[in-house]
């Protein structure tokens, strides 16, 4: 490595923490995203209802948490920058076998966040901070180690030559994981021989999927004594938020977001596999999370807008760095990093980010 610049490619904008403290470090950062825009778990999804109104929902993580000491400098960083807000409403429980809403905010310690005015906000900004490329839409179709030159390689979905890095920051999703093949159909962009250390952590990591319902209506549901809640002893349902309710957000519709429990999406996962599910399989499950929704005795009479999302596989079941907090190949500089990595939720992603850079940075700066 003797370039006066130092390039490292980061897959996913799940990755964007990494990303801007590496630019901020002087690295020329290029960041791939196969999806139109940022945000991963943290996207903010757009509709457009029938009579025309847009609609704006957080369908992935509702809200986040911060009690890592680095990470709530960042937070306090965003906060001031107008990126984030806390989440100030009451949160409770229900329980769908007394049919009762049980409250729960003597046991919440820690502030809720959300991105303002949508989670992914903090993403998009940290997309666009100098040193830092994005490249939406290009999904990475293989990367190969360059010995002679030692240098990554990348090359696109479609065969497009993307480029040659010094360093590569990715996931287990989007460079190794066995469900790139089953939702793409070829192999996983990286060979495992390359990284022989890293091979066995990454095989197969488990994880929990789920249905997301969009829902929008014309009146608050002014039944509900809470802007969001847990269910439990549902087989269908696990959580509910009102989403409008959040900072930042327009108010000319209230809108709710559930989420189905782990089993339910199982049982549709396991009838139609991991590839894009249909518009029927989607309405199917539209109805059947809408009907749960509706035994609680929830009047949505006012319904005018619903939309089913899946999430084949955000949401980790295991966490297999906790003390490393990523997984790192300091010969090749391959950083490997995500919720996966330390716990389960946002806090855990940007604490592995967090750590993927330093490792990165550590190199790349004795080079320039």
């Amino acid at each position: 490595m003797h370039n006066t610049t130092i390039r490292v490619a980061v897959l996913g904008t799940g990755r964007a923490v990494s990303a801007s403290i590496l630019a901020r470090n002087g690295v020329s950062v290029t960041l791939f995203e196969s999806a139109r825009g940022p945000g991963g778990r943290m996207s903010q999804r757009r509709e457009v209802s029938d009579d025309g109104k847009e609609l704006l929902f957080d369908h992935g993580a509702p809200f986040f948490t911060a009690s890592n000491t680095e990470v709530l400098g960042l937070v306090q960083e965003w906060e001031a920058r107008g990126l984030v807000a806390e989440w100030k409403e009451n949160f409770g429980s229900f329980d769908c076998t007394s049919s009762k809403f049980i409250d729960i905010e003597q046991d919440q310690v820690s502030k809720r966040y959300v991105g303002v005015p949508g989670m992914n906000s903090i993403c998009k900004a940290l997309c666009r901070e100098p040193g830092v490329e994005a490249k939406f839409g290009t999904s990475v179709g293989k990367l190969e180690w360059l010995q002679n030159e030692d240098l990554w390689m990348l090359t696109g979905l479609d065969g497009q030559n993307l480029g040659q890095f010094n360093g590569v920051v990715a996931s287990d999703k989007n460079i190794v994981s066995p469900r790139f093949t089953s939702v793409t159909g070829r192999p996983p962009p990286l060979d495992l021989k390359l990284v022989p250390e890293m091979a066995e952590k990454l095989q197969d990591i488990p994880v929990h999927p789920c249905f997301a319902l969009m829902l929008a209506f014309v009146e608050p549901l002014s039944s509900i004594p809470y802007k969001g809640f847990s269910i439990k002893n549902s087989e269908v349902l696990s959580w509910a938020h009102c989403d409008s309710s959040k900072p930042g957000r327009s108010a000319t519709s209230e809108r709710w977001i559930l989420h189905s429990t782990e089993e339910y999406a199982q049982s549709i996962i396991s009838q139609t596999g991991l590839q894009k599910p249909s518009d029927a399989i989607l309405r199917r499950v539209s109805e059947e999370l809408l009907q749960a929704f509706q035994s609680t005795g929830i009047n949505t009479s006012q319904l005018f807008y619903k939309k089913a999302h899946r999430w084949g596989s955000a949401f980790p079941a295991t966490s297999i760095a906790r003390e490393e907090k990523c997984l790192w190949d300091k010969k090749k500089r391959l950083a490997i990093c995500g919720d996966f990595c330390v716990s389960p939720n946002v806090e855990g992603a940007i604490i592995s980010g967090m750590a993927a850079a330093s490792k990165l940075k550590e190199i790349v700066l004795s080079c320039l």
